[in-house]
């Protein structure tokens, strides 16, 4: 930022300064013009009058009589100016050492762990004010973090405890031949470890395209085909839960670069999430659009909603609307999040929307349709 750019802004700590200099300089320029007129002339007609029984010219005297004067106030001029650049450097001095050890003091505490941790806005300028405001939101974001991380080993120790307790409980009782093992038996074994699979799967994949070690391999695919294998994959599931499915995308609409499989996985968590969200007789619909350079996916549910305090967080791990109802329908959690991050690793964004609950959810991906090469990796 230029600093004529920092003087323009209101309340900057440039602006200030330059501001203090000129009242510094004015309070010399003040000080001088003052003694110039009150103690100079004093100065000059002692010279003067001692000129009358000194040795001398008159010229010698009046030059000399100048240049005391001259001195004289120059000297208080810079004297009161000095005073005045050390009483305001101080003050100032006192103030910005003061926000910044302020400051230092609430980043140690961040750097504990103490999230909660906030600054009050110094008003020096807005450039501290500005960095207190930072702060305090990058404080915010930490102990949301915080919390998501607690909940986050929360909720996979509650997701391994209890598949690991289904199966210790059947192995128990058919070690003592309580329950026999048959096909019953194994199916219940089979699902939990599944389910311990699926879990373990679901970690990794988010911890690959997190950590930017995902290879995606991009080809140009048609949005129709795309959404409409996407939708046929589902259409039994959806046909058993009593949820409509329908695909509205012209095949006509421009190919996109994009993976396949990967792609389609978003597609697939996205549909899983609506059906669990979606009561029989309700509808889902798969939209996609080409504008420009951008190709637009759409994944709307006229099912169960989501609150307004819930969407900024959806795509977390292991986030939960309702967490009681999420487990029993057997989401591991963080299908939105590995979603986010493979629409991420091709470029592109995803958002939610919803008016509320009871009102349906739309999924809004957005994807460059610029020409890609073969192989990305993010």
């Amino acid at each position: 930022m230029s600093f004529l750019a920092a003087l323009g802004r209101p309340r900057g700590i440039a602006r200030r300064l330059v501001l203090t200099l000129i009242l510094i300089a004015l309070v010399g320029a003040v000080t001088g013009w003052v003694v110039a007129q009150v103690v100079g002339p004093a100065v000059f007609n002692s010279h003067l009058l001692e000129a009358e029984s000194s040795p001398g010219t008159t010229f010698e005297h009046a030059r000399q009589a100048f240049t005391s004067g001259s001195t004289v106030t120059l000297a208080v001029a810079l004297g009161a100016s000095a005073v005045a650049s050390l009483a305001v450097g101080l003050v100032a001095a006192r103030r910005i050492v003061a926000s910044l050890s302020t400051m230092s003091a609430a980043a140690a505490r961040v750097a504990s762990g103490h999230f909660e941790q906030r600054v009050e806005a110094s008003g020096i300028g807005s450039e501290f004010d500005q960095f207190a405001e930072s702060f305090n939101e990058m404080a915010a974001q930490l102990d949301h973090q915080e919390s998501l991380r607690r909940r986050l080993m929360a909720d996979v120790a509650h997701e391994l405890r209890t598949p690991v307790a289904t199966i210790s409980v059947v192995l128990e009782a058919v070690e003592d031949g309580i329950r026999p093992l048959d096909s019953s038996t194994t199916e219940i074994l089979r699902d939990q470890s599944s389910r311990l699979t699926r879990l373990a799967e679901d970690l990794a994949a988010v911890s690959r395209a997190e950590a930017g070690t995902l290879q995606l391999t991009l080809r140009r695919v048609s949005p129709a085909a795309l959404l409409a294998n996407a939708a046929g994959a589902a259409r039994e599931r959806y046909a058993a839960a009593g949820v409509n499915l329908t695909v509205d995308a012209d095949e006509a609409l421009p190919a996109i670069p994009i993976d396949p499989d990967r792609f389609g996985q978003v597609l697939t968590n996205l549909l899983e999430n609506a059906l669990r969200h979606t009561p029989a007789g309700g509808q889902v619909t798969l939209r996609a659009a080409v504008s420009g350079t951008t190709a637009r996916i759409t994944v709307a549910d006229t099912g169960e909603g989501i609150a307004a305090a819930d969407l900024p967080y959806i795509f977390e791990r292991f986030y939960r609307v309702d967490t009681a109802r999420s487990r029993a329908q057997g989401g591991s959690g963080i299908g939105l999040t590995i979603t986010r991050a493979l629409v991420h690793a091709h470029g592109g964004t995803i958002t939610a929307f919803s008016d509320g609950p009871g009102t349906g959810t739309r999924f809004i991906i957005e994807l460059p349709g610029t020409p890609a090469s073969d192989t990305k990796r993010v």
